[in-house]
């Protein structure tokens, strides 16, 4: 076998935040998987000494898997004994609060159909075997989403994602994306287009970028975004969110929109990852 090889199985009472956590370890870079079967335990193992990139796996297995739950504890056990790192997390959370998380989603518990607290109780009953081993018991009863995902992300390495942003150049005449989280409007500022000898360049041309930053309004507007950017890019991050896309607008989506994304990306982009497109830039005026 591998080594090197670590896999979590996350584990607990539905409502308690599995899938919150799984989300956060793929996103810590771990290959994810709810509720394998038992049977293809083995193969996953394998498939996963095999494969050169393949070091770290996160599983959820919960009360849907029925009569495989003890098995997944012999399994786990098993693996440890071959030398595997298996780590078992286990989630849980008040009854009262799970009660409340299932009212606010309207969904049934797997077991419990109509009598929630009864599938709660068989829920506890079936998973006692692998919450014996768990190395870690989160209760999330007073966890939000966010301070979740953070909690999972600082134990297994994921800490140093970051949101990635995303800067588009377009024109208006062809529509706002319709994707952006922010629309920057910057038909304020001088138009090569007007000038011959420029019109038919872009914004990736240096003299094309020194007229629309002449004047100086071009770079007081990228100072004031830059600013904004770089106080709300931290706090989008710390609350999750993976993608933050800002649209910079002109008319044709040719010269100044260009011109002013590349600008920002060079300001931003020591700090956080940056990538820049342009939607328009190719269109035939």
């Amino acid at each position: 076998m591998k080594s090197g090889l670590h896999i979590i199985i996350f584990t607990g009472l539905s409502g308690a935040g599995k899938t919150t956590a799984l989300r956060a370890a793929e996103d810590a870079g771990y290959y994810c998987v709810d509720n394998l079967p038992l049977p293809l335990l083995g193969d996953f193992v394998e498939m996963m000494s095999a494969e050169p990139d393949l070091e770290r796996a996160a599983l959820v297995v919960d009360a849907r898997l029925r009569n495989y739950i003890e098995g997944y504890a012999l399994a786990s056990l098993a693996l440890r004994s071959s030398g595997l790192d298996v780590e078992v997390v286990f989630l849980d959370a008040r009854d009262d609060i799970l009660v409340r998380r299932f009212s606010q989603t309207r969904r049934r518990h797997p077991l419990g159909g109509e009598d929630l607290m009864h599938g709660l109780t068989e829920e506890r009953r079936l998973l006692e075997p692998l919450r014996k081993q768990a190395a870690a018991r989160v209760d999330t009863s007073d966890l939000t989403v966010h301070q979740l995902k953070e909690l999972i992300k600082d134990r297994y390495g994921g800490s140093e994602t970051r949101l990635v942003l995303s800067l588009v150049s377009f024109g208006f005449r062809n529509g706002v994306p319709s994707y952006a989280d922010m629309v920057f409007d910057v038909r304020f500022l001088p138009n090569p287009f007007f000038v011959d000898e420029l019109r038919h360049g872009t914004g990736l041309d240096p003299e094309v970028a020194a007229h629309v930053f002449a004047g100086g309004a071009a770079d007081q507007f990228a100072e004031r975004v830059e600013g904004l950017l770089r106080f709300l890019l931290p706090r989008y991050d710390e609350e999750g969110k993976a993608y933050l896309t800002v649209a910079i607008g002109c008319t044709g989506g040719r010269h100044r929109s260009v011109a002013m994304a590349e600008a920002l990306a060079r300001r931003l982009a020591e700090q956080w990852p940056v990538r820049v497109r342009h939607r328009d830039m190719g269109l035939a005026e």
